[in-house]
């Protein structure tokens, strides 16, 4: 009788099965389990048959749910097993640890001097001292691959007396390593001693291994009531939500994560022999991706793994084990699908779920009922989902994704036409992410739905942005929304902040995300007249405005210029829209002798491939920007402009070619080394088969072909030939 410590491992499977094995030989009559007591009317939820693990507990400050903990569980957590039995059992169970309430209210006063010690990784000691250089693996193979019951526990108990003693931490004064770590302990044997003046007889007490000795040993209370007196408070929500095997992993910054979550979750469901059942999973998955894995192979590996573990001494082959044979074996010394068999198994990309009856935000309730109705399920692996929007479901796929991404939610990245797609498809990459859960319900203040906060949270964002392009993404994150009554209101933001702006270069950003509007509507079915009509505001704005604006640019400034011109011409081209107005202004840019020789070259080059001036217009201007009187720098710059991102008109004019190679032969030594670096630039945008044909055609010398007459006279030639082959006795 009385109070039972079970020292555990947070997310261990050896200590979730040796502690279901003890608390069935002990039969308690109360639990205690080291978790948030703000969350203990969760704790019925943890039996229920819809909740499928791995889940968190989240607890977050009512009035910011940015404010937030998460407390995760898997179906190898021993918190989780402990909740499970007793609910199960009809026993009494409740958390332990110090409310979130407490614990947010002390981050509020921001105690930067509460570390008074630094614990470091004790147990380092003991591996160490059992001749492992790692603890964590020493851990696993000493705890978490035995199922030894309730003896393990006592093991751990006086290994944790042994180290903190060692560590001169007394728990009788309720010490621990910071003044947090000792008020944690100190409500933890608060609780337990409420529960003994309940008359419990059998408390099961399960919190981690390193809090053992100050549990089981009770100090006076008024220890205690000192430790936690004047604790200061916030009010807080709790709720459940789904959580994966990545983010228990350690990898993820997870601080009491798991290397290996997938291999524990195997560890402790395995029913079979575990060595052989993984590795028929490994060949699987290894299969799948084209390699030859046989079940001889499955067979020798496991033989190879036992082999390993007998000579390191080990009764059963642990992971280490495992990955030796499989490298081995199966992939013939390669270690590169040994990343594959980590990310998918050994870490693994499970998502749980939650019960329906989980008291949730009414947000995240609407979007479980869409996800259900839509058959849209969550999962933390990343897949590629194809939407037709002809298909009305398919069409409230894409609108829910967009009104999500409207709210921070962007569970689906994309939604552009896929490569080889008609245009009334959409390609969309999801992947659910379990902080969404906190941005739903920061976003629950706009409204109870989904559809209701899409409508709201908008008309902030408009209050608040100032600059055109994110007002032009906001419009099209509205339209493609199907959120028409908020269109008037984006595009009134937007003309009234466009009537203000004096650069340029703030009206050109947002022309590009319009264009793709006025094409895009017409697909959806939503019009776009209003949209049209800004856009050709803009475009004509610009169209008048950039021959003096693009003026006296220095270089990081016309580069910016370059950037712009060239997405403005692109939407120019998209929509059709004012071509001869903007040409207008290109060929101004391209006859400027002020203006930055990057952008009049690429003026030159955007109106030749118009058809706006001939070939030997292009090579006069070529050859007088590249003169030796030209400075070369300049000339360089010129160069740039015309050629950046295609050298095909390079490859096959021989007239522009023999400017530029000219115009290379005569520069002097050291202007030509000062102009690599620039010529390098330009050459680097060449497609690959483009420089080879440059490379080729340097190589075999600078030739011309001769050209054949357009018109060949029959008659002369006629004549030529017999001449030639009496010449050469052929007749």
């Amino acid at each position: 009788m009385g109070v039972h410590v079970y020292g555990i491992r947070h997310h261990g499977p050896g200590s979730a099965k040796s502690l279901a094995l003890a608390l069935g030989q002990l039969r308690p009559d109360c639990v205690l389990i080291e978790g948030p007591p703000d969350a203990d009317a969760l704790l019925p939820l943890f039996a229920s048959e819809g909740l499928q693990p791995p889940v968190a507990i989240l607890v977050h400050e009512k009035d910011d749910p940015t404010a937030a903990v998460y407390y995760p569980f898997a179906v190898f957590s021993p918190e989780l097993q402990a909740a499970r039995y007793a609910v199960e059992h009809g026993v009494p169970v409740r958390f332990m640890d110090l409310p979130i309430a407490n614990q947010l209210g002390l981050d509020r006063k921001k105690n930067d001097d509460e570390v008074s010690k630094v614990r470091g990784d004790p147990l380092a000691m003991i591996a160490r001292a059992a001749g492992y250089d790692d603890s964590e693996r020493w851990w696993e193979h000493m705890v978490e691959e035995r199922q030894d019951g309730r003896e393990i526990f006592e093991a751990i108990r006086f290994a944790m007396t042994s180290l903190r003693r060692e560590l001169a931490w007394d728990v009788a004064k309720g010490e621990a390593e910071s003044k947090r770590e000792s008020m944690r302990e100190a409500y933890m044997r608060k609780t337990i001693r409420a529960a003994m003046k309940e008359g419990f007889e059998e408390i099961a007490v399960v919190c981690g291994a390193w809090h053992v000795p100050a549990l089981v040993d009770l100090p006076a209370e008024k220890v205690d009531r000192q430790i936690l007196r004047g604790l200061p408070k916030r009010k807080v929500e709790s709720t459940l939500i789904p959580w994966t095997h990545g983010r228990l992993s350690v990898s993820a910054g997870y601080g009491a994560g798991v290397r290996s979550p997938g291999w524990y979750h195997h560890l402790f469901t395995a029913r079979d022999d575990v060595a052989s059942s993984w590795l028929v999973r490994v060949a699987r998955l290894l299969r799948e991706q084209g390699l030859d894995v046989s079940s001889a192979h499955v067979i020798e590996t496991v033989r190879m793994a036992q082999t390993l573990a007998s000579l390191r001494g080990r009764p059963l082959p642990g992971l280490e084990e495992m990955n030796d044979a499989i490298e081995a074996v199966m992939l013939f010394g390669n270690v590169l699908p040994l990343e594959l068999v980590r990310q998918e198994l050994i870490v693994g990309q499970a998502l749980g779920a939650v019960p329906g009856e989980t008291p949730m935000v009414p947000l995240m309730r609407d979007l479980a009922k869409q996800q259900k109705t839509l058959r849209l399920k969550p999962s933390a692996t990343e897949k590629v989902v194809t939407l037709d929007l002809r298909k009305p479901k398919d069409r409230d796929k894409s609108v829910l994704l967009r009104r999500l991404e409207l709210l921070g939610v962007p569970w689906g990245v994309g939604g552009d036409r896929g490569a080889g797609l008609g245009t009334f498809k959409e390609e969309w990459r999801l992947c659910w992410e379990p902080e969404f859960a906190i941005r739903l319900i920061e976003a629950g203040v706009y409204g109870g739905t989904i559809d209701v906060a899409a409508e709201r949270y908008p008309l902030e964002r408009v209050a608040q942005t100032e600059q055109l392009a994110s007002l032009t993404v906001l419009l099209r994150q509205v339209m493609f929304a199907e959120l028409p009554d908020l269109v008037p209101k984006v595009l009134a933001a937007l003309e009234s902040r466009a009537a203000m702006v004096a650069d340029l270069t703030h009206l050109m950003a947002a022309i590009p995300e319009l264009a793709q509007l006025v094409r895009y509507g017409d697909v959806r079915g939503t019009s776009t007249e209003v949209v049209r009509d800004v856009l050709d505001d803009f475009i004509t704005r610009v169209a008048v405005g950039l021959p003096a604006a693009s003026s006296g640019l220095n270089e990081e400034a016309a580069d910016e210029m370059f950037a712009h011109v060239m997405n403005v011409h692109g939407a120019v081209g998209l929509v059709e829209a004012h071509k001869d107005l903007w040409f207008d202004a290109l060929e101004k840019l391209a006859g400027q002798e002020s203006l930055p020789g990057l952008l009049r070259g690429r003026a030159v080059r955007l109106v030749f491939d118009a058809d706006r001036i001939d070939r030997d217009e292009v090579e006069r201007r070529l050859a007088y920007a590249l003169s030796t009187a030209a400075e070369p720098a300049r000339a360089a710059a010129f160069a740039e402009g015309f050629l950046r991102g295609s050298g095909q008109i390079l490859v096959y004019d021989e007239g522009l070619w023999a400017v530029l190679d000219t115009w290379l032969q005569s520069l002097p030594e050291e202007a030509f080394v000062t102009l690599v670096p620039l010529l390098r630039r330009t050459f680097s945008t060449f497609t690959a088969p483009e420089r080879r044909q440059m490379a080729e055609r340097v190589k075999h010398g600078n030739r011309r072909e001769v050209k054949r007459a357009e018109r060949i006279d029959e008659a002369r030639a006629e004549a030529a030939r017999a001449l030639v082959e009496r010449m050469l006795g052929l007749s």
